[in-house]
């Protein structure tokens, strides 16, 4: 296996936008790194550029110890699975799988062996004879993963595998992804719109948008210490709500926040240095907003969802004000529709952005 290193890779189409600018990011050895962000944001352009389908404008890629930028896709020993299974039709899975070794001329006996080992690996050792139109999505999905084993890679490239299958098939196959990479040790880069397969899956995550990584880090950095605004609502589901803030009063380890015609909140951020007045957004996660504080925003329910392990509460704030969304426990307290009701925080739970979206104090 080979660790990835990219040095300020940039991606450039005629009379347009840079779709990547300036990209430095190094994979390890053996690490699982996803690269998530909304369409059109370069993801799958960086990963196609690894792969060798797309040429590279600006920068140096390298694969291991190897300078990989101006090589051919087929010597750069990578193997890549896509959304499409694209599987021959009139082939078995044991050809489909085998077909790449046999037309780079391995011996029957070595192709038998490593398909037979893929096979296993996936559990699929009774479909090796059955024809691609006699599987379902996801027994097609983990040919087409077998089908990239069997090359032995030094980097496995994920490109949307998943999202052509049904909601559980997907979370079926999150957890055979993940097992493979622990049984396999390998390097692998998987791009996903997702954000719940990126925070399962990653040992690390690369939050892109808009042609840049926003944010590099595990799931747990990212969701608890996002680094701007993007990140903090790209990253949770439901995703963080945001208010309108202004400082009041700073101290060291302690702010007080105005939140305009709603009140006024003490956050454990450090924002000394920043003027009283100056503008700000304040983050909370829906889990930690708690319902029914004494001294609390003033607020009135409008929809309640009952989701089974835990319920939604949809709420508005003051008089025509914000929509926030509570995550509570099932039966820790039944609210409904039209209740008043009053919402509080811990202060250590609150992050706070400036006015360029920077995360400030606490969240930085």
């Amino acid at each position: 296996m080979s660790s990835v290193s990219l040095s300020q890779i940039s991606k450039h189409y005629l009379a347009g936008q840079p779709v990547l600018d300036g990209i430095n990011l190094h994979i390890e050895d053996g690490e699982f790194v996803v690269f998530v962000g909304p369409s059109g944001s370069g993801k799958s352009t960086l990963l196609r550029m690894i792969a060798g389908l797309e040429e590279v404008t600006e920068g140096e890629i390298f694969i291991g110890d190897q300078r990989a930028t101006d090589l051919p896709a087929a010597q750069r020993g990578l193997a890549m699975v896509f959304q499409s299974y694209a599987l021959y039709p009139h082939m078995s899975v044991r050809d489909n799988m085998g077909f790449a070794l046999r037309m780079a001329g391995e011996p029957p006996e070595a192709i038998a062996r490593r398909v037979d080992r893929a096979a296993r690996l996936l559990q699929i050792e009774p479909l090796l004879d059955r024809r691609p139109k006699a599987l379902s999505g996801g027994q097609r999905q983990r040919v087409a993963i077998g089908r990239a084993i069997v090359r032995e890679p030094r980097v496995f490239l994920f490109d949307e595998p998943l999202s052509n299958l049904d909601a559980a098939l997907r979370q079926t196959m999150r957890v055979e992804i993940a097992k493979l990479h622990r049984d396999l040790g390998a390097t692998m880069i998987y791009v996903t719109h997702d954000q719940v397969e990126a925070m399962t899956l990653a040992d690390r995550i690369a939050v892109f948008d808009r042609g840049a990584v926003q944010q590099v880090g595990t799931p747990a950095e990212l969701y608890r210490r996002p680094c701007n605004l993007f990140v903090a609502g790209f990253l949770g589901s439901p995703r963080m709500n945001f208010l309108d803030a202004r400082l009041v009063h700073a101290e060291p380890g302690r702010a007080e926040l105005d939140l305009p015609g709603l009140g006024r909140v003490t956050v454990a951020a450090d924002l000394a240095g920043h003027a009283a007045g100056e503008p700000l957004t304040l983050g909370v996660r829906p889990e930690h907003l708690r319902i029914d504080v004494a001294a609390g925003l003033p607020a009135t329910v409008e929809l309640v969802e009952y989701l089974g392990d835990h319920q939604l509460a949809h709420v508005g704030l003051g008089d025509g004000g914000p929509r926030l969304c509570l995550k509570l426990p099932p039966h820790e307290l039944t609210v409904a529709p039209g209740a008043a009701v009053r919402l509080g925080f811990a202060a250590e739970d609150g992050r706070v952005f400036d006015s360029r979206g920077r995360a400030v104090g606490a969240g930085a």
